[in-house]
């Protein structure tokens, strides 16, 4: 493993105070600094942990030359804003999702790494959940055998969440299930078609001018035969919380479970009918990342008396996925390579949901990814 140790400033420190004590741990990284506008919150944290520089203005923060790369969670309007001035000053930046609200914020995250040189990688949390490192598995040793569709949803009650989300057009916030369908293969989406069907409250429509209850996108790869269904709802529908993936193979597909907690279900071709379905439980994939930080992976961050974020009861942790999220975007940067998703990949991931919400107000129409998004 390299010695190489990246200066990391964390950004946010509401979702982004789970990240604190992976960064500490992992090999490769320095957590200098911290920054929040809860000055009082801002201090706590950092004492606690001993983190030596704490900010609760982001562009001084930016100005300063020990820091080299930012992790930015805050909310999903200032990603994109954020992402490009971390940038224009010369950090490197880990954000999570989405990576933008819109296009050419996309396409400004694009150009910017390409002109500069410097590293970009979106935090899909699925993508590195134990259920699709699992997945993932098993196609790169061939158990699949020729993948033939991919299917992903991710519905969540938002009733209640403050700011932004009332509302919300449910592909807006998509990457959750678009990630995993175009990563498993490593493809790229080159067109979408998108319906939005039933009706939200009054009251909702009016933050975005979006009525749908349900937004379903079919996505199209480029230079494959395969297509994927992704489906999305925030509001006014009855449903556990889930972000699921399925993929299709010859050999074998893989359905995630209806409920919460229960196991994948594995189909085998060619066995007895009664035969052909397995429950599974997904293994744990704490074997990829270094000693220190594979605790992780299946326990909190925190001690258990402690208050833990939403997204380790709402989510089982997002799979196990912090650490590895980590340790990719560490691991890029002490070896000079390229993350997954890198900027054209979190762009071409992100924009399949904005492209996906205008497809569905102009009735299904097919809407083409921009080719900044695009492999050359």
């Amino acid at each position: 493993m390299s010695k190489k140790k990246i200066r990391v400033a964390i950004i946010g420190l509401g979702f982004g105070a789970e990240f604190i004590p992976i960064y500490k741990k992992h090999p490769n990284a320095e957590l200098v600094a911290v920054c929040q506008r809860n000055e009082e919150k801002l201090n706590q944290l950092a004492d606690a942990f001993e983190i030596p520089k704490r900010f609760t203005s982001y562009d001084e923060l930016l100005q300063d030359p020990d820091i080299d790369a930012v992790h930015i969670n805050t909310p999903i309007p200032n990603h994109g804003e954020q992402s490009i001035k971390a940038l224009k000053a010369g950090k490197h930046v880990a954000c999570t999702v989405p990576m933008a609200t819109t296009v050419e914020e996309c396409r400004q995250i694009v150009e910017l790494t390409e002109k500069s040189g410097l590293t970009y990688m979106m935090m899909e949390t699925v993508l590195y959940a134990r259920e699709f490192l699992y997945m993932k598995e098993l196609y790169d040793n061939g158990e699949l055998g020729k993948v033939q569709f991919l299917k992903a949803s991710h519905q969540q009650d938002m009733d209640g969440w403050p700011n932004y989300w009332p509302g919300l057009p449910p592909m807006h916030y998509a990457t959750h299930c678009v990630g995993p369908v175009l990563g498993l293969t490593g493809d790229e989406a080159e067109y979408v078609s998108c319906f939005g069907s039933g009706t939200i409250r009054e009251e909702l429509i009016g933050h975005y001018n979006s009525p749908y209850a349900v937004e379903t996108t079919h996505i199209k790869f480029r230079n494959s035969d395969l297509s994927a269904q992704v489906y999305r709802s925030l509001f006014d529908v009855a449903r556990q919380y889930r972000e699921s993936f399925e993929v299709y193979g010859s050999k074998k597909s893989v359905e995630w479970p209806l409920i919460e907690g229960n196991p994948l279900v594995v189909h085998t071709a060619k066995k007895p009918e009664a035969e052909i379905p397995e429950e599974v439980q997904s293994p744990d994939f704490a074997k990829l990342l270094p000693e220190e930080i594979q605790d992780f992976t299946t326990k909190g961050v925190y001690d258990e008396d402690e208050n833990q974020h939403l997204s380790f009861t709402q989510g089982a942790g997002h799979g196990g996925s912090h650490p590895h999220l980590v340790h990719v975007f560490i691991d890029a940067l002490a070896k000079g390579k390229s993350p997954y998703p890198n900027a054209k990949q979190s762009a071409n991931i992100t924009c399949v949901g904005i492209l996906a919400h205008e497809s569905a107000e102009k009735g299904g129409e097919i809407i083409k990814l921009p080719s900044f998004t695009l492999s050359s």
